[in-house]
């Protein structure tokens, strides 16, 4: 396989482009060196196969939607109450709609990964890893609410994005920005408010 960072990553970013328009089904090697604008064949130097290209391509997502070091440092910035998460989390839903591609392609690696038992393995050691490390960082973070509710908040707002970017007429962009404040108030115990 070739060692080319830069065309690697390029190539990557071309999959999760062709993932998102065109489906699992699309993502073939040819289509990666067209969208990424390469002779044919360059795919195939170096993703081993469709497997390999669709686990890199979740993990170029992840990467892509990590939230910056300021955005992590601001968990300890400030009071640490309600409208700090709420706060914290519509940036997060905000990060995540500037990268809709990324988002859909990662929706379309889920509905692979139903048929693909390594991609399957994969995403969901991911997946888990970065509910844990969310619970973590809350927990550290001393905001508001426990362990149950950033599961809920994960689970309500996952569902609000898809919404949000699969068919962006049902709820405006305000709406969004309201339902995630009323989700981190219904999350949150009592002794939290």
């Amino acid at each position: 396989m070739r060692r080319n960072t830069e065309r690697r990553a390029a190539l990557v970013d071309a999959a999760i482009e062709v993932l998102a328009r065109e489906g699992a089904r699309g993502l073939t090697f040819r289509a990666v060196d067209s969208e990424a604008g390469v002779p044919t064949g360059t795919a195939s130097n170096y993703f081993a196969n469709r497997d390999d290209l669709f686990t890199q391509a979740g993990g170029r997502i992840y990467e892509r939607l990590t939230p910056d070091a300021a955005t992590m440092a601001g968990m300890h910035e400030g009071p640490r109450d309600l409208a700090k998460v709420t706060g914290l989390l519509r940036e997060t839903v905000g990060r995540i709609s500037e990268f809709r591609t990324g988002y859909l392609a990662l929706l379309e690696l889920r509905l692979e990964a139903t048929r693909r038992p390594a991609l399957r393995t994969v995403l969901t050691e991911r997946v888990r890893k970065d509910v844990e490390t969310n619970i973590a960082q809350h927990l550290d973070s001393g905001l508001p609410g426990d362990a149950t509710s950033v599961r809920l908040l994960y689970l309500a707002l996952n569902w609000l994005i898809v919404e949000h970017l699969t068919l962006p007429d049902v709820f405006s962009d305000e709406e969004v920005q309201e339902l995630v404040g009323l989700a981190v108030e219904r999350a949150a115990p009592r002794g939290d408010r």
